[in-house]
């Protein structure tokens, strides 16, 4: 990983580059909002009023420049060179504050390609030459691809588990660095 000043920080793959999010992908940011399931809690969906816009997502990539490894870096293929989704490390509460969250979200039309896995990895990798040693990841029970990645990357359900009627159930998972 390398980290600018003025770029924050930066991870590589073989077919990946994880980098902080630039205002001009804000449209990225807002196709991946309105590809969300139903069952996703409203606060993370368009509302009724059309929002966030392209200008709300663009405003707070603005308002947000990273300033350490931890949170979501867009995700990049280094040969087309489009952004398809975000990785990074978040706090979320589910864990002691030295044991943040894992999030990963990707473009439909890129699923099934391994890109998830490959960025998770990067920032595990990451995460444990930070010294952390433990990594905690949510998942609701009905999306059996994130699942399926958590656990390529070594991620194991724990028995905690919360409800949400007509929503589904949230899933924890940890894995030990």
């Amino acid at each position: 990983m390398t980290m600018t000043p003025e770029d924050g920080p930066v991870l590589r793959t073989d077919r990946l580059v994880l980098r902080p999010w630039r205002v001009d992908e804000a449209a990225v940011q807002r196709e991946l909002w309105t590809e969300r399931d139903p069952r996703v809690p409203p606060h993370r969906r368009i509302d009724a009023q059309g929002r966030p816009t392209v200008e709300d997502l663009a405003d707070a990539i603005r308002r947000n420049p990273p300033t350490s490894p931890l949170g979501l870096l867009a995700i990049e293929r280094r040969v087309e060179c489009d952004v398809i989704g975000y990785c990074g490390l978040v706090h979320q509460g589910h864990g002691p504050e030295d044991e943040p969250e894992l999030a990963f979200e990707l473009l439909r039309r890129t699923w099934g390609q391994g890109y998830a896995t490959e960025a998770s990895l990067a920032v595990i990798d990451r995460a444990r030459a930070a010294r952390v040693r433990r990594l905690w990841a949510t998942v609701w029970d009905w999306n059996h691809a994130s699942r399926r990645v958590l656990a390529k990357v070594g991620f194991r359900e724990t028995a905690r588990q919360e409800a949400y009627p007509g929503r589904g159930t949230t899933l924890f998972t940890t894995r030990v660095l």
